[in-house]
């Protein structure tokens, strides 16, 4: 997450968003990892979140809304496939994976108990 709040001139937001969708990815798969779910080889935030949630039966309003980063995963990352990204969406994406990131922990801090 370090890497998408790095903001400095000559680094392209759809950079910074493509660490937000991984560090969002990231957090998802290690709580599947911990419930011990297999789960494919994918970048698809929606179709991780759906397997988290079939397994634990829950799953907040609030994480279900980062699937939307999953488009930062590869659409974004190559110049022309996409619209250039703006300032609001680079910090909606930073919010987004935030939150992600905080849940994530607190799930993973509570099953160690």
């Amino acid at each position: 997450m370090a890497l998408a709040r790095a903001k400095r001139k000559g680094i392209y937001l759809e950079d910074l968003c493509f660490h937000c969708q991984q560090a969002a990815e990231k957090a998802i798969k290690a709580l599947l990892i911990r419930h011990g779910i297999p789960f494919p080889y994918v970048h698809d935030l929606a179709v991780l979140m759906l397997l988290l949630e079939k397994a634990t039966g829950d799953l907040p309003d609030s994480i279900r809304r980062a699937a939307g980063l999953t488009r930062f995963a590869v659409q974004t990352r190559y110049p022309g496939t996409a619209p250039p990204v703006r300032e609001e969406k680079y910090r909606e994406a930073v919010e987004l994976a935030g939150e992600v990131l905080r849940w994530a922990e607190k799930q993973l801090k509570s099953a160690q108990r």
